[in-house]
């Protein structure tokens, strides 16, 4: 079973596709979408609305992940919104068994550990251990995509 996990930024988007191997999580793949600068906005969107589709086919993925905006972020970033709604349309009309939208409270909660745990996990304080080779994921954006992902089965 393949999970995929995804974490936008208004010039780049990380995914990390996890995989399930007798109940151990191991990363797959660990990727940055961009998106060409040169093509206009709603080519943008479509660009990337493409690359998910691509990637749930490429790794038959069964369930995926999205961090998203926190609700009280004081510089939020339309574009990134814009792009988070994309994603989700993405997975809403592909053939995923589920998806689940996250920001860092209800991650938390699905991996039975408190916001600043995660805050912690990003920050390098600790290591995550229920993926078994989460020191490949060097980027917080990374780290983050792959926690949604875990977030997404739990």
């Amino acid at each position: 079973m393949h999970v995929l996990g995804i974490r936008v930024e208004p010039k780049k988007t990380s995914f990390v596709v996890i995989g399930n191997n007798d109940d151990r999580f191991e990363v797959v793949n660990s990727e940055l979408i961009k998106v060409p600068s040169a093509l206009d906005f709603p080519e943008k969107l479509k660009y990337m609305r493409n690359c998910v589709l691509d990637i749930l086919r490429e790794y038959s993925i069964v369930y995926a992940g999205i961090r998203v905006a926190e609700a009280n972020t004081k510089n939020l970033d339309i574009t990134r919104l814009h792009i988070e709604g994309v994603v989700q349309e993405a997975f809403s009309s592909s053939d995923v068994c589920g998806y689940f939208v996250g920001r860092k409270t209800s991650i938390a909660a699905r991996l039975k550990l408190k916001p600043k745990q995660i805050e912690d996990i990003l920050n390098g304080e600790y290591e995550y251990t229920g993926i078994g080779n989460w020191k490949i994921l060097s980027q917080k954006s990374s780290k983050e995509a792959a926690l949604v992902a875990m977030g997404a089965v739990a």
